[in-house]
């Protein structure tokens, strides 16, 4: 790929679309072209299954908002309401939904009511017919509701305190059940003493028919069978051309596992996945992170392909390597340490293609399986996506963000000096050590911590990350240059936890989602804890406020203790020391200190959120339709691609 790439393609509202580049697609041999095209068709999908699982109404609002634009498009129309339609069009397919992908809340039409109403009377009879109505009243009635009703959907997935979670929660996870009603369900599923659970509730939605409760299955036959028959086409497609014998039988297990929805099939496929090592090429592809339940349950639909990069994956393999010597020196208490750390594994990939929940927002690291048992008797795999942060990195050179946050030149300099890498290694030790780390005491569940598990362990996974990349074994290991590329990390983190974030929360709102509260519990806690050695101190200049990290090894000390503090929650189940912590630390917002972060990002003119543009994967062919080839091709725009993705993915 030559200098001119442009990783910045366009941006809208709060959202920001750059481009990924796969290095080295083209050298490929073919077989190898051939398994990445066949998976990556599967992860496109299951698209439809995403939409769904956020809320009910979420295909049928694409459809409809599609057919409207494109109607009024080819009749010329145009003015402000007409782009803030498009602006809304743009939003939802980023989302997957009519929910902002991050705060969850429900995304609001910067156009009107009549603008609307006045729109669909420029529909035919025809094309009413084709989204199942009669009348444009009708159509409006309900788009009315879906879009303007402040009261329906208000908001995907609720963590408020002292709420029915479930029936506060606007995805399509459960139906005319409480949140008592599934805890209760679940609990008589599990049984005393198992030692190797199956994630009961991972892949269906439960609902009640005749009083009683019941499990919709997502399978083949079942719930989303339609869409899971393609996928399953696909991966039968790539098994024929798999790297080896151990690639062709993870897929055979998953594809078993999609047919039957057996959640002791997946354990399989997860254990078998877990094992295999010698391939270049590798995919998730299931009902995986249960961030979007608020009770930490149901799992939505996603996948990556990727291919590992050798360089940097065998600098970063020490990690993986050093595993038990982390785990030794963790300031956590001994009982709550692996005695021996088994299966952990560390690769840097390219992304090939994102699906499902990976599209088109991305995570930059993955640590999987999630089921606990597994990770203790088994290990993980923990992977970090160079050229995701690659792209992220390039995008982020001309931002401004540092200049206008850092305190002063020297910061500003010590993040461009050393910024790349802190980010990276932060991201290694999170995934491959973070979240590979530690036991829960016998008896204790991943549940037990409800609405509160996923901030936790986040918080758990970066806290390990920040302690670790202060040791002298960064040096030792030859992962660091210099130790200031701690010091890069502590100051930005801070930053970031305390300010720069709350750019994406809208005024007058607290912090939502996990990540985030994670990110400002820490934060605000080792402030807060930190004020009597001054570790940390906060400057008014010139009318903008200023964190400034002022002694990094007394902050590390503070990234010690809370980290011992969250694993002993996480190991013990304490659901009360969690919320205690989160609400406390995580989840209120400062309101002068939003407002004046939020007039500061906003002269900057940068969206503060980003996503991806998939690049195409197009197969050559011969007269006898053999592919013969498979070329990537970078140009297709944001609008293009979500159009096509409609027509040629849309099983559901």
């Amino acid at each position: 790929m030559n200098k001119d790439f442009q990783y910045v393609v366009e941006q809208f509202a709060d959202i920001r679309i750059l481009r990924y580049r796969i290095p080295g697609f083209d050298e490929l041999p073919l077989p190898k072209k051939l398994y990445l095209y066949y998976l990556s068709e599967a992860a496109l999908c299951g698209r439809d299954i995403l939409w769904d699982q956020n809320n009910q109404d979420n295909l049928a609002l694409r459809k409809n908002l599609e057919l409207i634009y494109h109607v009024l498009q080819a009749k010329n129309v145009t003015g402000e309401a007409f782009r803030q339609l498009e602006t809304l069009l743009k939003r939802v397919w980023f989302s997957n939904g009519f929910h902002h992908h991050y705060s969850t809340d429900k995304l609001k039409p910067a156009f009107t009511a009549n603008d609307l109403k006045g729109w669909l009377a420029l529909l035919s009879e025809e094309q009413l017919t084709s989204l199942g109505y009669h009348r444009s009243d009708e159509l409006f009635q309900w788009l009315y509701k879906v879009l303007f009703d402040p009261n329906y959907a208000a908001k995907r997935v609720s963590q408020e305190m002292d709420v029915d979670l479930v029936n506060a929660s606007a995805n399509n996870f459960y139906e005319d059940v409480t949140q008592s009603e599934v805890e209760e369900y679940y609990k008589g599923l599990q049984k005393e003493g198992d030692k190797a659970p199956i994630s009961a509730g991972l892949n269906s939605k439960l609902v009640k028919e005749n009083d009683q409760l019941v499990e919709k299955v997502w399978r083949v036959g079942g719930l989303y069978g339609a869409a899971i028959e393609k996928i399953v086409g696909w991966l039968r497609k790539a098994q024929q051309v798999a790297e080896n014998e151990e690639q062709k039988q993870i897929i055979e297990l998953l594809c078993r596992y999609y047919a039957t929805g057996d959640l002791k099939l997946f354990d399989d496929y997860n254990i078998a996945w877990l094992k295999e090592q010698a391939g270049d090429i590798d995919f998730v592809n299931g009902f995986i992170e249960i961030y979007g339940d608020s009770l930490g349950i149901k799992a939505t639909w996603e996948s990556l392909v990727n291919i590992k990069d050798a360089a940097e994956t065998q600098k970063a393999a020490v990690i993986s390597e050093q595993a038990q010597w982390f785990e030794d020196r963790s300031p956590v208490d001994e009982q709550y340490r692996k005695k021996k750390v088994t299966g952990v594994s560390m690769k840097v990939i390219n992304a090939v293609m994102l699906g499902g929940d990976c599209y088109p927002a991305t995570p930059i690291g993955i640590n999987l399986p999630n089921p606990e048992w597994i990770r203790e008797q088994y290990g993980s795999k923990s992977v970090t996506l160079d050229n995701i942060t690659h792209a992220y990195h390039q995008a982020s050179l001309t931002s401004g963000v540092i200049e206008e946050f850092a305190y002063d030149e020297a910061e500003i300099q010590l993040h461009k000096t050393y910024g790349a890498i802190a980010d990276n290694l932060h991201t290694h030790l999170h995934e491959c050590l973070g979240h590979g780390s530690g036991i829960m005491l016998p008896g204790v569940k991943q549940e037990d911590l409800k609405a509160y598990g996923s901030v936790i362990e986040e918080t758990r996974a970066d806290l390990y990350g920040l302690y670790f990349m202060g040791d002298e074994k960064m040096l030792e290991l030859g992962l660091v240059p210099h130790m200031d590329v701690a010091k890069a990390q502590y100051n930005s983190y801070i930053r970031n936890g305390l300010m720069v974030q709350l750019a994406r929360v809208e005024p007058g709102k607290n912090i939502e989602q996990a990540h985030m509260r994670n990110r400002q519990l820490i934060s605000q806690w080792v402030y807060e804890h930190g004020k009597e050695n001054h570790a940390i101190t906060m400057y008014q200049q010139g009318g903008k406020t200023y964190y400034v990290v002022n002694d990094h090894d007394a902050l590390r000390q503070l990234f010690a203790k809370l980290l011992k503090e969250v694993q002993r929650i996480k190991s013990t189940g304490d659901m009360e020391a969690a919320k205690k912590l989160v609400e406390t630390y995580g989840v209120q917002v400062e309101h002068k200190l939003h407002a004046e972060v939020l007039e500061r990002y906003k002269k900057l003119k940068v969206a503060p959120y980003s996503g991806f543009i998939n690049p195409v994967l197009q197969a050559v062919t011969n007269t006898n339709g053999d592919i013969t080839d498979v070329e990537v091709d970078y140009s297709e725009s944001y609008h293009d691609q979500m159009v096509r993705y409609g027509k040629c993915y849309s099983f559901l």
